[in-house]
This record gives structure tokens, C-alpha cells and sequence, in this order.
């Protein structure tokens, strides 16, 4: 073999246990003996793209006694894939279905040879999810016969794909414990314990791999599987598991820590893999500044409790020991997709909620798509609700889509008595740059409410307007809130001027850091040097 071939077939193998270009050349090559033959066949594993492109061109050569031999010979592979792929071809060539040609040759396989073929027939039935006697059930007079034998030597077939569950590279362990799952018609993780305690605690790391994989594949998670299938005598082999799990979740740990967004995406994606074992890390990825692994985690956390993201949500949200930041990533994670305004409009109108949760639910209706034409119409109840984080939340939903009669209740509630509710009505003027309104937001500059008057000035902002740089001055100078002086002094550096820079320069001896800081900034920013 050529070396620009060598690094052909090694690039292009396999990653997931398949065969690959590597596995396909090397079976053509031990299996074609003919020397032409084998120079036209095997370069299919490399042109085709298909493990088994070189069977098929065997199998229409029909005439070919080599031809006829090699296939022959495919079916003692020692790689279940390979003879698997053998029966396909034998089984199109014939015009017969797959189950039927593969219960002809379970059926009628020597002695020697019965135990590959049994471990080919559960293998096969496992791709397509089932046990061999209902996939052979549709195999023809020899279905029934086959299925028997096949069953008759579990013990054989069992211990042959355990090996395989431990097997030295990673990559065939979770498949073949998942074959061996489906075959016998038990849980990957009840087989998975009876065959370690077989095994030295020494091989555990392999065990702990292969259940990872079908977690990955095919869930719940390995917590979960863990849990549902946990007895009493299983305590020792799944402390054993829980050792090498611990490792492996102490890594993802740091991962989260992560300043690379990707690596901590990465990591709580993992994480889930892991359910209820990783419940503290999930949990701790609630907080991450990314939606996405916000999201992520939630989900995780569901799964691990084996409930819905709106179960899960819906619970989180009404426990009473969660503050209110995290009950807003319960909204969030579950307020996606077609049941967004669904599961918020559920949530929002429990009065079992708290307050503040139920307002921030109406406000998140702004970011779901259903129905927005509507959406006047559902926010009117909540806009005449006795409380005021309820009618707040109604306040903030009506930003958009933009309407008259939203505008005329964003008007409304600029008087409304609730700071909280004038505030967000200010948040939706400011966005909207709702002018018209201006003179009344500058006289809420002088609002008895701190949240209303640090609101005002964001709204004043917005508007950009030279005549409001006077009363934003004057704010700075004379507001005893530190966090309105640190709004103005942000607003007037973004509004500009000789007279903001002067109001600028004097904030500089503000009794509050904060505001000092933020005053030396827009003074740089508007090219002044402190």
C-alpha cells in the first residue's frame, strides 16, 4: 500500500466504531483473494464513501466463483458489521428481505459458526430496536427456528458483546452495551451492573464510558438510569460508577468556570449526560451570564427529575425559597417555541405565584411570536391588576408590537401611583423615543421615587434633546440617590455639550465614587482630560 493511500484510509476511519474506509479496505483485503478482483473492489471503500460498496460489487458478480467465494468468506468476519453487510447484499441480490435471509442463515449455520451468527441476528435486530424473535417474526417458515437458536446460546451471546462493552477503544463500548440491552430486554444500566460484578473495579472506567454513550444516544441520563434501576445489593458496583463519574464531573466543573464561552457551552451540555449526579453544577449554571447555558442547564435539571422543561420551570418558579433572579431563568428556559406564551400566560394568571414573578412573566410575552396582533387583548387584564409588579410587567409587554392603544396605556400608567408601574411606562417612552411625551418625563425628574427619577433620566436620554441638559445637570448635581447621579452623569456624556462637560467636571468631587467614576469616563469620552 502506497503511503499517500496509508494516510488516506487512517484519515478518513471511522471516528464512531463503524467501519470506516480503514475497516472496509482491511476486510476486502482478507476476504477478496483473487488478486484482480481485488485491485477492481477494495478501491470502492475509498471512491464509494460505503463500508460495504465492495460487497455489492461482489454480489453482482455472480458468475465470478471468486466473487461468490469472497462473499462467502465475509460472512466468518470476524466484525459483525462485516457480515451483517454481507447478508444486505445477499439479501438485495435475492429480492428477499433482510430479516429472511439473515433467519436462513442463522438457521443453517454449522456449529462452528453458530455463535457469530446469533451475535450478527441480536446485533442486527438491535440497530432496528428490537430483540431477534420479533424481528425475525416476518422472516418467513425459518423465523421461528432461527429466533430459537438464537435465544438458546444468550449466554454466548451475551458474554461475546460484554467483551465488547470493555473493549480497549472506546468507541464500540456504549453500542455494543446497548445491542446487549435490547437483545436480552433489560436496561442498559441492569446490564450494565451484572456484568461488572464479573469484572475487576479496576475495568470500571470502561463501564462508566460505555452507559455515558447510550445516555448521550438514547437517554435519560446516567443519574436517572442509575436511579430508576438502583436495588439495595447494587450499592457497592454503583458507588463504584459514582467514583468515576465524580472525576469526570469535577473537569466539567472547571469547564463551567470557563472564560471561554464555548468551553462552558460545551461543558453543561455534557453535564446533562450526567443528570441528578450533576445536579449541583447544573444548578450552579443557572447563573452563567449565557442564555444558552442557562437554558441548557435547566433542561438538564428537568431531565434529572425526569419531568418536562415546564414542569420543571413551572415548580421552580413557585418555590419559595428561590429568589426572584432565578425564577426569571425558569421563564426564560421554558418560554421558548410554540408553548412560550402558553406557559407564561399559565403563570402570570396563577395567583399562587408571587407578584413580582407574575409581572415578569407578562413582561416576557414581548419575546414570544404567537398571536402578537392579540397582544393588546391579553395584556388588558393584567394591566388593571391590584398589584403593581403584575401591572408593571403589562407596562413592559406593551414596547412592541407598537399600538394605539398600547401607547394610550403607556400614557396611563405614567401616573400611575406604583413606582414600579411608572417606571417601566418610562422604559417604554424612552425605547420608543416617544417625544411627545417629554415634558412630562422631565418633570418625573423630580419624582419622590428613586426607581421613577433614575427611569426619567434613561427616558431623557434616549430622546437626545439639548434642552433637557440643564435639568439632567441639575439632577447630577443635587439627586441624593448615587445610582440616578451615575444615570445623568451616563446621559449627559452621551448627550454631549460644553455645559454637560461642566456639570461633568464638578460631579468629580460627587461624595460617591461610583458617580466619580463614571463622570471621568464620559469627560475622556467627550475629550476632555480629568
Amino acid at each position: 500500500m502506497s503511503p499517500t493511500l496509508l494516510l488516506l484510509l487512517l484519515l478518513t476511519a471511522s471516528p464512531t466504531g463503524g467501519q470506516g474506509t480503514a475497516g472496509c479496505w482491511t476486510a476486502c483485503q482478507r476476504h477478496v483473494r483473487d488478486q484482480d478482483l481485488r485491485g477492481r473492489v477494495c478501491r470502492l471503500c475509498i471512491t464509494a464513501g460505503r463500508g460495504d460498496a465492495w460487497m455489492e460489487a461482489l454480489a453482482g458478480a455472480k458468475a465470478d466463483p471468486h466473487a461468490q467465494a469472497a462473499l462467502r468468506s465475509a460472512l466468518t468476519d470476524p466484525d459483525w458489521r462485516v457480515r451483517w453487510g454481507a447478508l444486505r447484499v445477499q439479501a438485495r441480490g435475492s429480492g428477499q428481505s433482510e430479516p429472511r435471509t439473515l433467519a436462513d442463515w442463522v438457521a443453517e449455520a454449522p456449529a462452528a459458526d453458530e455463535v457469530a451468527a446469533c451475535v450478527t441476528a441480536a446485533r442486527a435486530a438491535a440497530l432496528s430496536g428490537q430483540s431477534t424473535a420479533p424481528f425475525l417474526k416476518e422472516a418467513g417458515a425459518r423465523g421461528p427456528e432461527a429466533a430459537a437458536r438464537v435465544w438458546g446460546r444468550r449466554d454466548a451471546v451475551r458474554q461475546v458483546l460484554e467483551v465488547e462493552v470493555y473493549a480497549e477503544a472506546p468507541a464500540p463500548r456504549g453500542e455494543a452495551l446497548l445491542h446487549l440491552a435490547t437483545f436480552l430486554g433489560q436496561s442498559p444500566a441492569r446490564v450494565l451492573l451484572a456484568a461488572m460484578a464479573r469484572r475487576p473495579e479496576s475495568a470500571d472506567a470502561a463501564a462508566a464510558s460505555a452507559l455515558l454513550w447510550v445516555a448521550d444516544k438514547r437517554g435519560p441520563s446516567v443519574g436517572r438510569m442509575l436511579l430508576l434501576e438502583a436495588r439495595p445489593e447494587d450499592q457497592l458496583l454503583i458507588n463504584r460508577l459514582f467514583a468515576v463519574y465524580s472525576t469526570q464531573l469535577e473537569a466539567l466543573g472547571k469547564g463551567l468556570a470557563s472564560s471561554d464561552l464555548t468551553e462552558r457551552r460545551g461543558a453543561v451540555q455534557t453535564l446533562r449526560q450526567y443528570g441528578p449526579l450533576a445536579r449541583k453544577e447544573l444548578e450552579r449554571a443557572l447563573s452563567d451570564s449565557d442564555a444558552v447555558v442557562r437554558r441548557t442547564a435547566a433542561r438538564g435539571l428537568a431531565e434529572s427529575e425526569g419531568l418536562t422543561l415546564e414542569e420543571a420551570a413551572a415548580r421552580g418558579i413557585r418555590e419559595a425559597s428561590a429568589d426572584r433572579a432565578r425564577r426569571r431563568v425558569w421563564m426564560e428556559a421554558a418560554a421558548v417555541g410554540t408553548g412560550c406564551e402558553d406557559f407564561l400566560l399559565a403563570m402570570a394568571r396563577d395567583t399562587g405565584v408571587d407578584a413580582a414573578s407574575r409581572g415578569d412573566a407578562v413582561a416576557a410575552l414581548v419575546d414570544c411570536d404567537a398571536r402578537r396582533g392579540e397582544r393588546f387583548e391579553l395584556l388588558s387584564p393584567f394591566l388593571r391588576d391590584a398589584q403593581a409588579p403584575v401591572r408593571a410587567g403589562a407596562v413592559r409587554a406593551l414596547a412592541m408590537p407598537r399600538s394605539r392603544l398600547g401607547d394610550e396605556a403607556v400614557a396611563a400608567a405614567l401616573e400611575d401611583p406604583a413606582p414600579e408601574v411608572a417606571a417601566a411606562a418610562l422604559r417604554v417612552v424612552g425605547e420608543q423615543r416617544q417625544k411627545h411625551h417629554a415634558d412630562t418625563v422631565v418633570a418625573l425628574l423630580t419624582s419622590t421615587s428613586a426607581e421613577v427619577r433614575e427611569a426619567a433620566v434613561r427616558a431623557v436620554e434616549r430622546f437626545g434633546r439639548a434642552q433637557d441638559i440643564k435639568p439632567l445637570a441639575q439632577v447630577l448635581q443635587t439627586d441624593p440617590t448615587a445610582a440616578v447621579r451615575v444615570a445623568a452623569a451616563e446621559a449627559l456624556g452621551a448627550l454631549g455639550g460644553p455645559f454637560a462637560a461642566s456639570a461633568l467636571s464638578q460631579a468629580l468631587k460627587d461624595s460617591d465614587a461610583h458617580v466619580q467614576h463614571v463622570a471621568r469616563r464620559n469627560l475622556a469620552r467627550l475629550g476632555f482630560s480629568p
